[in-house]
């Protein structure tokens, strides 16, 4: 009877490992059957994203049928966007999931076309697929066709133009810059140490500042008036200026500036500024002064009151005009910075000494 229960066991136990070892090959055999086809959206559809719009609001749900691999597994799915014509050569992942289907809102799908390599507020295609795999090395990969969708993408920064010239090598890719202040505007604006000639020139389709795009001069005659043939450089002599520019009205207005902080917080009062000089190695202006706690002050130009003058902070928290600032840090000796080096994004820092 022992001998049996034996053998019983024996059989039980050959066969439970034979089952297994059928098991695993079986695991290790399997094909790719089918890749899974996108279902939505349809090749050819139109999506023109807005920065006004809740960047919350869903826009693009993209379904797919489950791949098949000839028994049931799980299966991981990529979903990959490539600029049209580049052929996936840099695939950008948007999302890696088990469902099949991901939908996406305005922000996520502005920032994948962007990602892919459109330009902001140009139309352009983006092309879809999915790759499917199975096993925690993503082993027997399956690639579904291709749909292809057009996307207007937009960008929050600002326009900008840049100012090029003998004060700084006239490289048009390091230049200084100028933003107007919102899309579709052009009413550039901004600060630059000038020093001689110089002009402006507009960024090409791809946001890039290279000779041969379009550019602005003087037309020799008339003082403020731009012109984008036969243009002369503009000339000023060495100095911080405050630039404007509009390339719609061809018109233009360079201003020089000496900034200065004034206020009861300063040693001399609001009777007279304490100057700040520029550094040219940081685009910025600074002073070291003695500073009141709790007393007002603000940062002046020109030393008069008028057009140039930041005393408060605007809803994005850069420098705005009216109002005075509080001394809000201890008494005591400060390093002062003010950066107007990003056009219409003005800060300044305190920094004990």
């Amino acid at each position: 009877m022992k001998n049996i229960f034996k053998f019983l066991l024996f059989t039980i136990f050959a066969f439970t490992v034979i089952s297994c070892d059928n098991e695993d090959q079986e695991q290790l055999t399997i094909t790719p059957v089918g890749a899974g086809e996108i279902t939505s959206p349809e090749t050819g559809s139109n999506y023109i994203l807005n920065p006004e719009e809740s960047q919350t609001n869903p826009i693009l749900t993209i379904t797919w049928n489950a791949a098949d691999y000839g028994v049931p597994t799980g299966i991981s799915y990529k979903v990959e966007f490539a600029k049209t014509g580049t052929s996936f050569s840099e695939p950008t992942t948007i999302s890696s999931t088990t469902n099949t289907f991901i939908t996406l809102n305005v922000g996520e799908l502005n920032g994948a076309a962007v990602g892919s390599g459109l330009s902001p507020f140009v139309e352009d295609g983006i092309d879809i697929r999915i790759t499917s795999t199975i096993g925690s090395l993503g082993s027997t990969p399956q690639v579904s066709d291709i749909v292809t969708i057009f996307v207007t993408p937009f960008t929050t920064d600002l326009p900008t133009i840049a100012v090029p010239g003998n004060h700084q090598g006239w490289d048009p890719a390091s230049a200084p810059l100028l933003a107007s202040s919102g899309f579709g505007k052009t009413d550039y604006a901004g600060y630059v140490w000038l020093d001689g000639g110089h002009k402006f020139i507009a960024p090409n389709e791809t946001g890039g500042f290279f000779w041969g795009n379009t550019d602005w001069g003087w037309d020799g005659t008339n003082a403020g008036v731009l012109v984008e043939q036969d243009e002369k450089d503009l000339e000023a002599t060495a100095g911080y200026y405050y630039i404007e520019a509009d390339t719609d009205k061809l018109t233009y207005k360079e201003s020089a500036v000496n900034w200065g902080i004034i206020g009861e917080a300063t040693p001399t009062g609001w009777d007279s500024d304490t100057d700040l000089v520029y550094d040219a190695a940081t685009k910025t202006l600074s002073v070291d002064i003695n500073m009141v706690n709790g007393k007002g002050w603000k940062f002046r130009g020109n030393n008069e009151w008028g057009r140039f003058e930041f005393g408060s902070f605007n809803a994005d928290g850069f420098l705005q005009a009216g109002g005075d600032f509080t001394f809000d840090q201890p008494s005591g000796n400060y390093h002062i910075v003010l950066d107007l080096s990003k056009p219409r994004e003005y800060s300044y820092t305190a920094t004990p000494n």
